[in-house]
């Protein structure tokens, strides 16, 4: 019995990857370094995922940093948390992936910016005694 098994030969794209928190949620990022600007979160793109043009400056300001809009591209799994958490985490993983590209070059003025830096403030643990407003009668 012979089995006809096709193999392509396709190179694999080379990658970058780093990860990026913020409150609750996590982003595992993948920044390709030939590209021509492409971002697509959780299998979307991010003009979809994170619609709002607050949220697109917020997404790419480490590139407008760096002066490397429309140079690589990235994609992204995010989970976790809620949206503001989850854009938060996207961009500190795209920082971090730019940096461990060219640390010399990219890592002070991404460092300068506050984008490196992991935000530590999460969600406060529940207070026992404290019924808030809404149940206090």
């Amino acid at each position: 019995m012979e089995t006809n098994l096709k193999v392509k030969n396709q190179k694999a794209k080379e990658f970058i990857h780093a990860v990026g928190r913020r409150r609750e949620a996590v982003a595992r990022v993948r920044l390709y370094s030939k590209g021509s600007g492409i971002i697509t979160v959780n299998a979307k793109p991010v003009e979809e995922y994170f619609a709002g043009s607050v949220n697109k400056i917020f997404y790419l300001k480490p590139f407008t940093v760096t002066d490397t809009v429309g140079k690589f591209d990235i994609t992204v799994k995010v989970e976790g948390g809620g949206l503001s958490g989850q854009l938060g985490a996207m961009v500190h993983g795209i920082a971090r992936a730019l940096s461990s590209l060219n640390k010399e070059k990219y890592r002070s003025l991404l460092k300068k910016q506050g984008l490196l830096t992991r935000d530590p403030r999460t969600r406060q643990r529940r207070m026992v005694g404290t019924g808030g407003k809404a149940r206090r009668k």
